[in-house]
């Protein structure tokens, strides 16, 4: 590898980074010496190159003796980067680098290399994982430091640089699946930064090539999509299996639990997601009433625990796919994906979840690709910075939302159907709302008028016959909710609101024609099964979805235990 340009090397004192939140921890001597029998000494020469942004590292870095540096892109970058700060961190012996990226199979967003002579212990990543799954305390310690990090390089846009228009449909998309799978980036607007015209001429790019993504400061992917940029950065296996025991399609909570379970009791699982890992819970800035988390817990950490999990029992994830279509085939099932792909499996498992539904106010279409939002994450508050908006719901994500962008919008109107702000949300929710100063609540109220030009300017609130404009610069929509089925075709009966149907009303709707009584969690195909907020008469929470994740696979196992299949799947 190359080594780090000296002149830039001089640039950058000795002095450690201060750890103030936890981010940088210093690992004792007998954790070192528990590293040091899973890993090897490496001795390192000055200005020496251990990783480099957009690759794949393959271990964990622990400071022996000397200092390594840490840099957002390659202090020898590309000249268009020439005229951007670097985010330098520099550590001593106890420290580590790296960030969760490296337990879940993404590229390195940052450059490391060595200041002067160092040593350092190298463990390799499985012996990591091996670690972090079985050491509670040095597990954690590591496990914590790299969530904090990657938040920390959210929070600052270091990693992937996007250059798109934030009014298109192709550039959102690609922002959304980005910032649901937690990396760290960037947006250089094209309408709005004053960096992306001389951008764009250096790159030699047309319209046709946006979005666009930067990778690691000089590769460069035009024309991006979620699956494409997936595919670059490596997160996506090279191809599904041919077979396998069960499919679980949908990677919120209740398809994370079903898999992990599954897998840890041997079966082999395939598990997909249209967008990221997480569901809705996963865009929840805090989940205050998650039993075990007494001081909450961000649906992003949440979803990145889970993630291991499903990585340390050999579950197989594909993130972004699409399920197009369920087939009967004889006694297994080919599931059909939109890119033309299969899996044939035993047991397939319906874990869609929901989305929420388009709020219908006059002119507000106009803005669906601009300045209306169905999730509230790092991505929409940093858009939102200083900026009044407007939150429609009642329910606990509406609340949450409210919440979370109120730390960074100048004010936060909560516009709620209902008359008391308690019917549909949890009381330790509205404490909070009612006693924050930047959060306006509109009871008995509804968004009935968009206004703008090419931008969203404000809306029209009615209470009542009183109708007052307010303006805001986005609107968050978390209103009812649909079945997220749409475009999947698989013969299964569902209720008249599209809420697929299981147990004794799977019974009642569709005749058994073999076997013992259908299971509770089965739908009108035998082998078919649905969980979570995509089954009809699930309670909409996220501790009741892990609980049908889990309980799916005892009914799993039974049914294979049937015998009514011929196992060809195995």
């Amino acid at each position: 590898m190359s080594d780090t340009p000296a002149a830039n090397r001089r640039q950058v004192a000795q002095a450690e980074t201060p750890d103030t939140i936890g981010a940088f921890p210093r690992l004792s001597d007998e954790q070192i010496a528990v590293l040091l029998v899973r890993g090897q000494r490496r001795t390192l020469t000055d200005g020496e190159v251990l990783i480099q942004p957009g690759e794949h590292p393959s271990s964990l870095y622990v400071v022996l003796e000397g200092h390594l540096l840490t840099a957002d892109t390659e202090l020898a970058a590309d000249p268009r980067h020439s005229d951007e700060s670097l985010a330098v961190e520099v550590h001593g012996r106890g420290r580590f680098v790296g960030d969760v990226g490296l337990l879940e199979g993404q590229p390195s967003f940052v450059f490391v290399s060595a200041i002067g002579a160092a040593e350092v212990v190298e463990v390799p990543v499985d012996e990591l994982e091996a670690i972090v799954t079985s050491d509670p305390l040095l597990g954690e310690i590591i496990l914590r430091a790299y969530l904090i990090r990657r938040s920390l390089a959210i929070g600052a846009g270091a990693g992937l640089r996007i250059v798109g228009s934030c009014f298109s449909p192709q550039t959102r998309d690609l922002l959304d699946f980005i910032a649901r799978n937690r990396l760290p980036h960037r947006l250089v607007d094209l309408d709005d930064d004053e960096k992306a015209e001389r951008l764009v001429r250096q790159l030699g790019a047309t319209v046709a090539d946006f979005p666009l993504v930067i990778l690691g400061g000089s590769r460069t992917v035009l024309g991006a999509t979620p699956a494409r940029l997936a595919e670059e950065l490596g997160m996506r296996p090279p191809a599904p299996p041919a077979t396998c025991d069960v499919v679980v399609v949908g990677a919120g909570p209740a398809g994370l639990a079903a898999a992990v379970y599954a897998a840890s009791d041997g079966l082999s699982v395939y598990l997909c997601d249209t967008v990221a890992t997480g569901g809705q819970a996963g865009t929840s800035a805090k989940i205050e009433n998650y039993l075990g988390f007494p001081a909450g817990i961000s649906g992003t950490e949440l979803a990145d625990r889970s993630l291991l999990q499903v990585r340390k029992f050999g579950a197989t994830l594909d993130i972004p796919t699409t399920v197009q279509e369920v087939v009967e085939d004889e006694d297994c099932f080919r599931v059909i994906f939109q890119d033309g792909r299969e899996v044939t499996s035993d047991v397939v498992v319906l874990a869609t979840g929901v989305r929420y539904r388009s709020l219908p106010a006059a002119g507000l279409d106009r803005f669906q690709t601009s300045n209306v939002f169905y999730a509230a994450t790092a991505q929409e508050a940093q858009m939102c910075v200083d900026t009044p908006v407007a939150v429609v719901g009642g329910g606990n994500s509406a609340g949450q939302a409210a919440l979370f962008l109120a730390r960074t919008s100048s004010r936060v109107h909560l516009v709620v159907r209902a008359a008391d702000l308690g019917a549909g949300m949890s009381r330790y929710l509205v404490d909070q709302i009612q006693h924050h100063p930047r959060i306006n609540v509109l009871l008995s109220s509804e968004v009935v008028e968009a206004h703008g030009g090419n931008r969203l300017e404000a809306v029209t609130v009615r209470h009542g016959d009183v109708l007052e404009k307010l303006r805001v610069g986005h609107v968050f929509v978390f209103i009812g909710a649909a079945p997220a089925t749409t475009g999947l075709k698989v013969d299964v009966a569902r209720d008249p609101d599209g809420y697929i149907l299981t147990g004794a009303e799977a019974e009642l709707a569709g005749a058994r024609t073999e076997g013992s009584p259908r299971f509770s969690l089965e739908t009108t195909i035998p082998g078919v099964f649905a969980i979570g907020d995509v089954r009809h008469g699930s309670v909409k929470r996220m501790t009741s979805a892990v609980g049908e994740g889990a309980s799916v696979v005892r009914q799993i196992h039974e049914y294979l235990n049937e015998g009514r299949h011929s196992r060809v799947c195995a």
